[in-house]
């Protein structure tokens, strides 16, 4: 069962995702990045690849597109804040835009 990343696995996971662009969202247990691509089709073509893990992985992320910028946050909310498929999603994110 998914469950809300401990303190000590907090350093661990995120703190590479942190040095990758990753924050953390103001009053909320949840992870944000932006991701800017060359124009929309670039932009709309990565959110095409990243929905296609996020339903494999049955794990979905809030995410706004505007033109070639997309503004991502991740939070579990079964378990109402930041867990390993948190992680998981937003190293694959970063992977697919060729960031990781």
């Amino acid at each position: 069962m998914t469950e809300v990343l401990s303190a000590a696995a907090r350093d661990a996971v995120l703190g590479p995702l942190f040095e990758s662009g990753w924050e953390m969202v103001d009053g909320r247990d949840a992870i944000h990045k932006t991701f800017q691509f060359g124009n929309f089709v670039e932009a709309f073509g990565w959110m095409t690849q990243a929905a296609l893990w996020a339903e494999k992985w049955n794990h979905h992320p809030e995410w706004s597109n505007v033109y070639k910028t997309v503004e991502v946050v991740l939070s579990t909310h079964d378990v109402g804040g930041v867990s390993s498929l948190d992680a998981k999603l937003a190293r694959k994110m970063d992977v697919l835009a060729g960031q990781g």
